[in-house]
């Protein structure tokens, strides 16, 4: 063919709501010379037959961000592109039976406000006021979104392609990608209306995604679910009540019996998230289909029996109904439930914005966020909720499965902070699983590793629901309380497999990280903390390093950030030196507290005088060993790195040792309580890409002497007009629960920043906070408030250094 596009700069894989708005927005940032490739129509996937909700809720700060930019676009899309569309804004109502679900709804009524959406929680005598066809009994209060709504998935996707289009992009129909190759630096993207090149591709694929996948050695951690949602018939007293209201009812979800209800002209539209789901195309007599583009599944209500007459018990309106049609479409599930959009991890100039569960109300922020990844290399808002490198490998399809139909049948659960979800777990074990087990660890999964969070003790309730919920003092409290007494006055011990390892060789390896992190590197023999920034100054990672010779630094990160940090030291990493993940090889505990160095001599002849941030290699127990002198606990302290084969005796070792001087385990949560006192940041959390380093408050990081280093001209010309924001620590008169990430802190009415950490400091015995004040309110002694809950509570800026141990007289002892 003639006009068909021979070389392009993007190729776009795939032509529903996602692929679209990603090419509208690729184009409104000036990158015209892109092609979309649909194999059939554009929407034959999930998208044609997508209920089309367009909510702005979500527990996550980024997914909220990213839903609320799309119900903000497509308010004002029909018009801009000069495209009709049916976009009802009725709002919603999200009805709480709990009090910890109205907990959850305050929560994000805090977020959201903060994000400037007027979002209320409502009593359960107020809820008929804006749905009055509803029966009330049993409900604890709702949460009332006015910027809820329903749009036409269709006339959403050929808005967004008439928008590209206008703009000078171009959309290939009927044209299926059938392979990819790289040659010389580019993609060769393979049809059959010939091959395209370019320099950069896009797998917006949806629940074909995998397969697209494999075509770049990748295998997506994906699964498909089948998802049933019914049509009802027009009700005349629902009609009547429109035309005198003059607009739809507000979109109804019971989250607590995990359905939706939509007014759908003058009927309903019943969408459920049934417990006793069901995963297609997983069994032999269930293949994937080479093309289900436009089709469906049989209609299979009998699972949604229990729901449809809940509803109508809360509807009573709905039983009036008749059925009318059944629509039983696929959609994919990663093994949280948030899609990949990014850097495909491992593949160069290839991106993912695909397995969208929710690919309608979160189709508009996606395409910003991938058009962002694809132009500038970095997203306005960090987004390592939906970063495919977020999961490692070792995500199996069995693994997919099942977690993909847990966070289906839990798709509206609550999201508690001490709650681990049981599905998909003892993927990767520490050679000293069994041992922690026998003493009580209760376990939770970080990048599949199991590591424990607490130590239970006889009558502790260690059962499921015990953790669901918001309160601090949760079954875990008083074990938590005496691990860190353990830690503060005699000895902790804590298992901690999964660290991620990079060894790099090679000449010139100090000269290259030098140019990689903020600050200074380590000499031999020392160890230090490195802060990673992007062009803008702003916190992509934090390792520790390890300066093992002249020739060579050990680098060591968070188990989350295997995929991440790997892809991002291995993007500058020059020719002659090398990078070996040493993730799997080796284990490490932490033993920390007073007693920690009586205890090492015990089993050790290493020089246990050497200083603070110094490494030495040693052997415990007639096995090789790594001790680290540091302590993320804040206390005198080592970290124990031995080969995963030889773990086992050096734990034994050391527990033998310390039986007599007070030895206890303790797990992540009372690490997380002893770090915080501490003002320790946590990835992803307190430091992320939301952040520059300066306003992280970590300056002591930075040095300007030197001449170059990635960020140092945003950082310079930052820290030249003084940073708008500023990282304070606070100590906070909190009530029963601890402040929430994201939680908003006011001052003189309005609000000024953010929590980014919050948790019950056992040494200090006080409610300690970390977050981001706005500069002129970061002096130490300002009083504030932390919203919590809904509820504010006064906290005090402290002064710039932690709040246990600030000389760091211990941790140096």
């Amino acid at each position: 063919m003639a006009d068909f596009p021979t070389s392009t700069c993007v190729v776009i894989i795939g032509g529903g709501a996602v692929g679209a708005s990603a090419l509208y927005h690729l184009a409104l940032a000036g990158w015209t010379d892109a092609v979309l490739l649909e194999k059939n129509e554009l929407t034959a996937g999930s998208t044609w037959h997508a209920a089309g909700n367009v909510p702005t809720f979500s527990s996550s700060w980024s997914i909220m961000n990213m839903q609320r930019y799309s119900a903000e676009l497509y308010r004002g899309l029909g018009q801009a592109v000069d495209y009709p569309m049916n976009y009802h804004v009725t709002g919603s109502v999200r009805l709480g039976h709990s009090r910890e679900r109205l907990q959850e709804f305050r929560r994000v009524r805090g977020m959201g406000r903060y994000q400037g959406m007027d979002l209320e929680v409502l009593g359960p005598e107020e809820i008929r006021s804006v749905y009055p066809f509803l029966e009330t009994t049993g409900l604890s209060g709702a949460l009332y979104d006015p910027y809820d709504g329903d749009i036409d998935p269709a006339q959403l996707t050929q808005a967004l392609a008439k928008g590209a289009r206008s703009l000078g992009a171009r959309i290939e129909r009927f044209c299926p990608a059938t392979g990819v190759r790289r040659e010389a630096g580019e993609w060769v993207v393979e049809t059959p209306k010939g091959e395209i090149r370019c320099e950069k591709v896009v797998n917006a694929a949806g629940y074909y995604a995998r397969e697209v996948g494999k075509w770049f050695g990748r295998d997506i951690p994906m699964m498909v679910m089948s998802h049933q949602y019914m049509l009802f018939d027009a009700i005349p007293e629902l009609a009547a009540w429109s035309a005198e209201a003059g607009h739809k009812l507000p979109l109804l979800r019971d989250v607590d019996s995990s359905y939706y209800l939509r007014q759908e002209k003058q009927g309903f539209n019943l969408g459920p998230y049934e417990r006793n789901c069901r995963a297609h195309w997983i069994t032999p007599d269930d293949p994937f289909p080479e093309d289900f583009s436009f089709q469906l599944f049989p209609d299979d209500l009998d699972r949604l029996e229990w729901h449809i007459a809940d509803a109508m018990a809360r509807v009573p309106l709905l039983e009036k109904a008749n059925l009318t049609k059944v629509i039983n479409g696929p959609i994919p599930y990663t093994p949280d439930g948030n899609p990949l959009i990014g850097p495909m991890p491992g593949v160069p100039d290839a991106y993912e914005a695909c397995v969208f569960t929710f690919g309608i109300c979160q189709a508009g922020g996606a395409g910003k966020v991938l058009a962002e990844w694809v132009t500038e290399g970095r997203t306005e808002w960090d987004m390592w909720s939906c970063d495919p490198r977020r999961f490692t490998g070792f995500e199996d399809r069995d693994y997919c499965i099942a977690k993909g139909m847990e966070v289906y049948g839990h798709e509206y659960a609550i999201h508690f902070p001490h709650h681990s979800w049981p599905e998909g777990r003892g993927r990767k074990l520490s050679p000293v699983h069994d041992r922690m087990a026998g003493l009580g660890a209760q376990f939770g999964a970080y990048n599949g590793w199991e590591r424990a969070l607490w130590y239970a003790r006889p009558g502790d309730d260690t059962s499921e629901a015990g953790t669901q919920t918001w309160d601090r003092e949760g079954p875990w409290f008083g074990a938590v309380k005496a691990e860190c007494e353990a830690v503060r006055d005699a000895a902790g011990l804590l298992d901690l497999p999964g660290f991620s390892r990079f060894r790099v060789t090679g000449p010139g390896v100090g000269d290259w990280l030098a140019l990689q992190i903020t600050g200074k590197v380590p000499k031999v023999g020392r160890l230090g903390l490195g802060y990673f920034a992007d062009e803008a100054g702003r916190i992509v990672t934090e390792m520790s390093m390890a300066r093992m010779a002249d020739d060579e630094v050990l680098l060591i990160t968070a188990a989350t950030a295997q995929a991440h940090d790997r892809e991002w030291l291995l993007g500058s990493l020059p020719e002659g030196l090398r990078l070996e993940d040493e993730t799997d090889d080796w284990s490490c505990q932490i033993l920390t507290g007073p007693a920690s160095r009586a205890i090492l001599a015990g089993v050790t002849g290493a020089d246990l005088a050497r200083p603070w941030l110094s490494w030495q290699e040693a052997e415990i127990a007639g096995l090789p060993v790594l001790l680290l002198r540091v302590s993320f606990a804040g206390e005198l302290g080592w970290e124990i790195h031995s080969r995963f084969e030889d773990t086992r005796e050096v734990v034994e070792a050391v527990l033998a040792a310390g039986a007599g001087h007070g030895l206890k385990p303790f797990g992540m949560f009372a690490l997380n309580s002893l770090r915080i006192e501490k003002g320790y940041r946590a990835w992803k959390g307190d430091l992320s890409t939301d952040y520059t380093v300066l306003q992280g408050g970590l300056e002591r990081f930075i040095d300007f002497t030197k001449p170059a280093f990635r960020g140092r001209a945003a950082l310079l010309a930052e820290n030249q007009a003084a940073p708008k924001r500023h990282f304070v620590s606070l100590i906070v008169a909190a009530g029963e629960a601890d402040p929430p990430y994201m939680s908003t802190l006011w001052h003189g009415g309005a609000v000024v920043g953010e929590t980014t950490s919050g948790y019950w400091g056992h040494r200090a015995g006080a409610c300690v906070a970390l977050g981001m004040v706005r500069a002129d309110l970061a002096d130490p002694g300002t009083a504030l408030e932390v919203e919590i809950f809904g509820e504010r509570f006064p906290a005090v800026v402290q002064p710039d250094q932690a709040a246990w141990d600030p000389a760091n007289a211990r941790i140096r002892a």
